[in-house]
């Protein structure tokens, strides 16, 4: 049986992302422990709050040493996704530099912040490949265009909306709150175990 473990490090959208895989039949396991997380066929990384504090829970549990290391799909969602990369402007944070070289930026004060609501992908590739709907966002940081981009959406200008390197992808947006899009996307990572 596929084993789906939920990092849980006391920053997360842990129950909502949990529900999702419930309704698509799916028993995740919620964990921060080691051993747990190592030998799970895929690991979701949530994520929301302020990016300093997730970091030091990370550090506490010693998860930003585990997670970059990690072989098997890893799926980061929103905060998720920016902590995966170098650094955020967020409390100036150093991230796990899964995305290398890619710094999250807050959202110019002239914006309407945070970005909520629907907002379409565009110019999808790899993982989100066909895809080219809208889905649901929630955030006032950004990680900019980079190599790592496989998905872009706009406000005003494009940003990342996914990234994906090797085994790991992240979504800024929230796969779990997008309705059906959101759901057939959470199917598509099952199917990479």
């Amino acid at each position: 049986m596929m084993k789906l473990t939920i990092v849980d490090y006391g920053a997360g959208n842990v129950f909502s992302v949990s529900s999702a895989f419930h309704r698509l039949g799916i028993e995740p396991t919620l964990s921060s422990d080691h051993e747990e997380i190592r030998s799970s066929d895929l690991v979701v990384f949530p994520g929301v709050g302020h990016a300093e504090s997730a970091m030091h829970q990370l550090k506490e549990n010693g998860l930003d040493k585990l997670l970059p290391a990690l072989k098997q799909p890893v799926l980061g969602i929103c905060l998720g996704m920016q902590l995966m990369c170098e650094s955020t402007e967020e409390g100036d944070t150093v991230g796990l530099g899964i995305f290398e070289g890619v710094r999250v930026k807050r959202f110019d004060e002239r914006l309407k912040v945070p970005h909520m609501g629907w907002n379409e992908l565009v110019n999808s590739v790899g993982f989100l490949t066909g895809i080219q709907d809208s889905v649901y966002f929630v955030h006032s940081y950004f990680a900019p265009q980079n190599k790592y981009v496989v998905a872009e959406a706009k406000y005003p200008f494009e940003f990342a909306a996914a990234m994906e390197k090797q085994n790991f992808i992240g979504c800024q947006f929230h796969p779990e709150k997008s309705g059906q899009v959101g759901e057939f996307i959470l199917k598509r990572f099952l199917t990479l175990k």
